[in-house]
């Protein structure tokens, strides 16, 4: 009868992982995680669309760590060992400032610091999301496909290529470049994961790497693809250097 139990609270972890899976599908909609920017007409996303998010979330969670027989263990939902999930999660965010400190600089040739405003929501929604993919993706999904008896590498690979395709960034008219930063931190989560024997390495690096590129970018959500900034669309305006524009404004008035 104990098995029995047992296996039912199992179903019932796999049930919630499911909806966190969904939850996560449907950011968009919410204006969380990669979604969290400003629309055409300038409006951000409505604040308590995006608390229902980060609280149907967190609600889930709690959830699977109450029912779940052995979360640490199987799902590996804890720190694992505290020392190297110190020195992994430091490792894998200065490894993230760096990657968005490089992008900047090469496609902006500046960092684009964003408003001071934007500060507050961006930290929320970088945490939030960073916690909320890891329990799912490198917790709950990667434990079980281990605890099903697949093998590391192989495991690591698939949660990681579900988690890319739960993000959509893969979509027609997105920047490549979340994509595979959305790939290389579901690697590296993994194999912090794994080593560690929990998520809070993979937590902090993720969550660090998220600020960084708000910071970096001043996108709260996305970055365009090359040639749709601000300041690209501004230059492609301007004459080309050495041309001389002919005429002025009081001459374009004389002859209207």
């Amino acid at each position: 009868m104990e098995g029995l139990f047992d296996v039912s609270r199992g179903l019932i972890v796999v049930g919630l992982t499911l909806l966190l899976v969904m939850l996560r599908l449907d950011a968009e909609r919410f204006g969380t995680a990669e979604y969290y920017e400003t629309t055409r007409d300038g409006e951000r996303p409505r604040v308590r669309r995006r608390l229902a998010w980060y609280g149907l979330g967190l609600g889930i969670v709690i959830a699977m760590l109450y029912i779940s027989p052995a979360p640490q263990a199987d799902l590996f939902l804890g720190t694992g060992d505290r020392l190297g999930a110190v020195i992994g999660g430091l490792v894998f965010a200065a490894i993230g400032v760096a990657q968005a400190v490089a992008f900047a600089t090469i496609r902006y040739h500046r960092i684009r610091f964003p408003d001071t405003a934007s500060y507050p929501g961006a930290l929320l929604n970088s945490t939030a999301t960073a916690f909320l993919d890891e329990v799912t993706f490198r917790g709950a999904i990667f434990g079980t496909l281990i605890a099903l008896g697949l093998e590391a590498n192989a495991s690591n690979l698939i949660q990681t290529l579900l988690y890319a395709l739960a993000t959509r960034l893969g979509a027609p008219g997105r920047d490549r470049y979340l994509l595979a930063t959305t790939i290389g931190i579901g690697l590296i989560g993994g194999w912090l994961t794994a080593v560690t024997g929990g998520i809070a390495a993979a937590f902090l690096g993720h969550a660090v790497t998220r600020f960084a590129i708000f910071l970096c970018t001043g996108h709260t959500g996305q970055t365009l693809p090359r040639g749709r900034e601000v300041e690209e669309i501004e230059k492609r305006r301007r004459p080309p250097d050495g041309w001389r524009v002919i005429g002025n404004r009081e001459s374009a008035s004389r002859d209207r």
